[in-house]
């Protein structure tokens, strides 16, 4: 009885949050045209977290004479810093892209490559940390053009990878001047992919009939509910095979050094295997690489988040109350069932 009035308790203020929610809806639906959805860049100086995190392990560590002395010498690394020419100075801008299967983070890479060409120049650096196993091609293809115009402004472009860079993800990997990969970090799948279930004799044993009308011979080559024919299957596959053909191009033009037939086999190597095969130029953590550039340089990591409109902004409010709720109401069930 307890975890029906439980459950009970929960649909009503389910329901209560709806009506609420259909209550705002409508007030902003009413009110004036929804005006364009704009974002925020931020700029974060990696070098001062750093340097946070060293000043207070050293206060654990070292007695009070050894801190005053190194903070000392710290107080005039800054003040000789502050002597150099900051316009003289050189920058390492840092970007992330974690890729899903449409590459969705293209929409704010490109926003920050933008202002980061509004001020850089062929001294100072870009460094992509890309994460990706790949997706849709034109979703790549159009994240690796955005790195190439760090590439036409004559800036130096390094990507380092700590997980994984296959398939699209190594074609925006591909466009950088060095690749810089972790040991086990997995990196290649030069190759192409697709799969299209068909249900068609499924519907026909149900005697559903489906048509399909096309204007174009090749308009649809493979169907999801129509008989598929031998003719379509093999513009398909030729398809297919075109796509991997300008993929090899591409990765062979801004990657000369690799024996693009051997490895465009649609294999990966993991990181030490990939310098063997040119894949990658060094072995080495995204930490790791830009730990070096930290004692002497400004390392700037640059984000650009969109704005979320409120009706947005009360969804995710609302799902992560619902989910919280969910996951009780599971643990209650559970309990009772004696999981």
């Amino acid at each position: 009885m307890e975890f029906l009035a439980d459950y009970a308790g929960f649909l009503i203020r389910l329901l209560s949050i709806a009506l609420i929610i259909l209550l705002i809806l409508s007030v902003v639906a009413s009110g004036k045209n929804k005006q364009r959805k704009g974002g925020s860049l931020s700029v974060s100086k990696l070098n001062e977290g750093y340097q946070a995190m060293k000043t207070e392990l050293s206060k654990q560590l070292f007695d009070k004479k050894a801190l005053k002395q190194q903070q000392k010498i710290l107080k005039k690394q800054k003040k000789d810093e502050k002597k150099v020419d900051q316009a003289e100075k050189k920058r390492v801008y840092v970007i992330d892209f974690d890729g899903d299967m449409k590459a969705s983070a293209v929409h704010s890479m490109r926003e920050e490559i933008t202002a980061i060409l509004s001020v850089a120049t062929a001294k100072d650096e870009v460094v992509v940390r890309l994460e990706s196993p790949g997706g849709v091609v034109h979703g790549y293809g159009l994240a690796a053009s955005q790195l190439q115009r760090i590439k036409d402004k004559g800036i130096p472009l390094t990507v380092t990878v700590d997980k994984v860079a296959a398939s699209g993800g190594y074609m925006m990997a591909c466009v950088a001047d060095k690749i810089v990969a972790a040991p086990f970090a997995i990196l290649g799948s030069i190759g192409v992919v697709a799969q299209v279930p068909n249900i068609h004799r499924l519907l026909e044993r149900n005697t559903i009939d489906v048509e399909l009308h096309t204007a174009g011979k090749y308009k649809r080559t493979l169907t999801m509910l129509g008989e598929n024919t031998d003719e379509g299957r093999e513009k398909f596959k030729q398809d297919l095979e075109d796509t991997h053909e300008l993929f090899k191009r591409f990765v062979s033009t801004n990657r000369p050094v690799l024996d693009i037939e051997s490895i465009a086999t649609g294999e990966t190597w993991y990181g030490s295997e990939a310098i063997e095969n040119k894949l990658a130029d060094s072995v080495m953590t995204s930490d790791a690489y830009l730990e070096q550039f930290y004692a002497d340089y400004d390392v700037l990591q640059v984000s650009y988040r969109e704005t979320k409109g409120l009706t947005e902004r009360i969804g995710l409010g609302v799902f992560s109350a619902l989910e919280q709720k969910a996951t009780g109401w599971i643990s209650n069930i559970m309990n009772h069932r004696g999981f």
